[in-house]
């Protein structure tokens, strides 16, 4: 089905395919705008040395999605790991808070195997494992407890100098933001003095 097109000014004929086609690649652009606005962002906030910032970062790179059936805490053979390309990941993102001279207060992880591995391959500090960081893919009825505990952990670190690192899972992170992130993807939070987190960059995927 023909249909007339609006862009940049002028009308266009064309198919319906290729109105849905224009409509998705304008959206992407200007997610993608957006998103990089927030990475310049967050990176000026992190190199001026801010207090209270926390880097909230999905783990890098691990292929697959949730964990095996025989899925155990303390057992990495049994867990979905970061595969040779998210470990190479995780070193260049802390390459990068080198590189830019970044004041890092504390890096805390979930206790998932991929995080800690994250965690400690960024090597921007004492790796701290903590269970509030840990997934509930597979158990929702976690979502609100987790959810709030890190809400209360953002607030108590709004005087901290130097920023506060969070390796966990995107269930984490979207619960607490909405934001979707990539693996290797974070989202830098704020707690404003009344207590309300805010969200004042991000981290885009290396």
């Amino acid at each position: 089905m023909a249909v007339r097109i609006h862009l940049n000014g002028q009308w266009f004929l064309g198919s319906l395919a290729l109105v849905l086609s224009i409509g998705i690649m304008t959206a992407t652009t200007t997610s993608d705008a957006a998103t990089n606005a927030q990475t310049q962002a967050g990176w000026q906030l992190l190199q001026r040395g801010e207090t209270g910032l926390v880097v909230a970062m999905r783990h890098a790179i691990a292929p697959g999605t949730g964990d095996p059936a025989n899925f155990k805490l303390g057992d990495c053979s049994t867990q979905r790991n970061l595969s040779a390309q998210g470990r190479t990941q995780a070193q260049q993102i802390g390459a990068e808070f080198r590189n830019r001279n970044i004041k890092i207060a504390r890096v805390l992880s979930s206790q998932w195997c991929r995080c800690l591995e994250t965690a400690k391959l960024i090597n921007l500090g004492k790796v701290e494992p903590l269970r509030t960081l840990n997934s509930f893919f597979s158990d929702s009825s976690k979502e609100a407890r987790q959810t709030a505990t890190i809400r209360k952990l953002i607030v108590d670190n709004r005087n901290t100098k130097g920023a506060v690192i969070m390796v966990t899972h995107q269930v984490n992170i979207t619960a607490l933001t909405n934001i979707v992130p990539q693996s290797g993807e974070a989202v830098i939070l704020k707690s404003d003095p009344q207590g309300k987190i805010q969200i004042v960059g991000r981290i885009g995927r290396f």
